[in-house]
């Protein structure tokens, strides 16, 4: 028994091996608690800006999100199992991409938002997305344009964007009213101990399942919270608010137990004032994603990704993307969130990342499963976030060292992540660019920190090797 049970732990360090679903399914969770909330929030934004989120077009957000969790699952199930040259077979989770928002909010603001800004975008998205798959097919020809010297540059800079992501959610989220509050730090160091000591303390499935029993143990301090905390608070205008660390299950007792998604559930709309910049946005999509998978790969497996991994993870990208616009869903690709899951846990079998893509589905056919995820407090999703995110930065570092650290690598990571992640990062520093660059360039560190190690790669002049010493030469200098 003792055997069989070490080779069952195996399995889950070994992508391909058979793993029985006992212990696949609670490792799959997790990658699910982790990208649930990321995965809705870009269609909540881009909706609320498009001014279609709520009186009569309350329905159809709801919608469109539980789509957006259907998708997300369909998706993610082709990138790890593949049809074809689509999909990857590489344990990355797929979802709504929060890299367009910026690029969208403006669309939005060009095109006076309404119904009509929305399916553009989605107009936009789908034939975007054909052409990230196009760029994919060739990616074999590309490939020589993301060394690792590159690609670790952009996981970096990937690692770098989604910590102030972490932390917001760590001190309750955004535009909570008691953020940063005692009984949300807490919380949030509650889960991340629990999830030290079973990754730390604990072996097998307890060790490698750590952050799904940090997130259920977060579950029950929040209620456990309830029965002798207020819930409540007054903001200073005296209004009354409810505290982020609260568990509401008012949108359990709510949510239906069975729904069919909705296909074209908005008219899509083919504009060149959408198409234009979120098809540049897409070849920003294309190289983020050769990031991730070639981060996931080293981070998880210790090897670099093939170019087959690669070309089918950018064509699974491309081509979810187009059919997620046909559900009302904005593009889907590879969540960053989850490649810091696998890069800390070394969890990489594919019938893990299975189950949570299966347990996706079912929350876009059974809403009241995602709403028991959805009513997570953000302190929670917090205390987890917060290691996930750094080990992304681990990856990228991983990455960048497996070159030497010349002069020249220096000056790619130097420049990229201090200039260009500086410069994106910033949110006013492209606000008298031109339209185009605060389109491209304003919305995340990640694009300019990728466009300058990209371009610094093709011209800046490599270095000569210097040629190694013969055994009599390094005999004679002995000597």
């Amino acid at each position: 028994m003792k055997k069989k049970n070490r080779e069952l732990s195996k399995a889950a360090f070994d992508f391909n091996a058979k793993m029985p679903w006992s212990q696949a399914i609670p490792m799959g969770l997790q990658h699910v608690l982790a990208m649930f909330v990321g995965n809705l929030t870009p269609v909540l934004i881009i909706m609320s800006a498009c001014g279609i989120s709520t009186g009569e077009y309350a329905a159809l957000q709801v919608k469109i999100l539980q789509s957006a969790m259907l998708v997300s699952g369909i998706v993610t199930f082709i990138q790890v199992f593949s049809i074809g040259p689509i999909g990857g077979k590489v344990p990355i989770v797929m979802g709504t991409s929060s890299g367009f928002i910026g690029v969208m909010s403006s669309v939005t603001q060009v095109m006076g938002g309404g119904v009509i800004a929305y399916g553009a975008i989605l107009g936009a998205s789908l034939i975007g997305g054909l052409f990230e798959a196009a760029l994919g097919m060739f990616i074999k020809q590309l490939r020589r344009f993301f060394p690792s010297i590159v690609t670790g540059t952009v996981v970096i800079a990937i690692g770098f964007s989604l910590i102030p992501v972490g932390i917001n959610s760590f001190g309750g989220g955004s535009g909570a009213a008691d953020f940063a509050s005692m009984e949300n730090i807490l919380l949030g160091l509650f889960v991340l101990a629990v999830i030290l000591a079973f990754k730390h303390w604990t072996k097998g499935i307890t060790s490698s399942s750590s952050i799904l029993i940090g997130i259920i143990a977060g579950y029950i301090a929040a209620f456990v919270m309830g029965l002798f905390l207020d819930s409540t608070g007054t903001a200073a205008d005296g209004t009354e608010y409810v505290k982020a660390w609260a568990l509401n299950w008012d949108e359990v007792r709510e949510a239906g137990w069975i729904s069919a998604p909705s296909i074209l559930p908005v008219k899509l709309v083919f504009d060149l004032r959408a198409i234009v910049p979120i098809c540049i946005m897409f070849i920003v999509a294309a190289v983020e994603t050769i990031g991730d998978i070639s981060g996931v790969m080293v981070g998880g497996i210790g090897r670099d990704a093939t170019d087959k991994e690669v070309s089918g993870g950018v064509l699974c990208d491309g081509l979810g993307s187009s059919f997620a616009a046909l559900f009302g869903v904005l593009p889907n690709t590879a969540f960053a969130q989850n490649v810091g899951i696998v890069t800390m846990t070394k969890v990489v079998n594919k019938w893990v990342i299975g189950s949570g893509a299966v347990f996706l589905v079912l929350c876009g056919l059974i809403p009241k499963l995602g709403a028991i995820v959805s009513a997570m407090p953000q302190p929670v999703l917090g205390g987890a976030a917060v290691m996930m995110f750094s080990s992304i930065i681990v990856s990228g570092i991983q990455l960048v060292t497996r070159e030497p650290i010349t002069a020249r690598n220096l000056t790619i990571i130097s420049v990229a992540l201090g200039a260009g992640y500086g410069m994106g990062a910033h949110g006013d520093f492209f606000a008298q660019a031109p339209y185009i660059i605060q389109l491209v360039f304003g919305g995340s560190g990640i694009v300019p920190a990728a466009f300058i190690a990209i371009l610094l790669n093709i011209i800046l002049p490599k270095e000569k090797k210097k040629p190694s010493k013969t055994a009599e030469a390094e005999t004679a200098e002995k000597e």
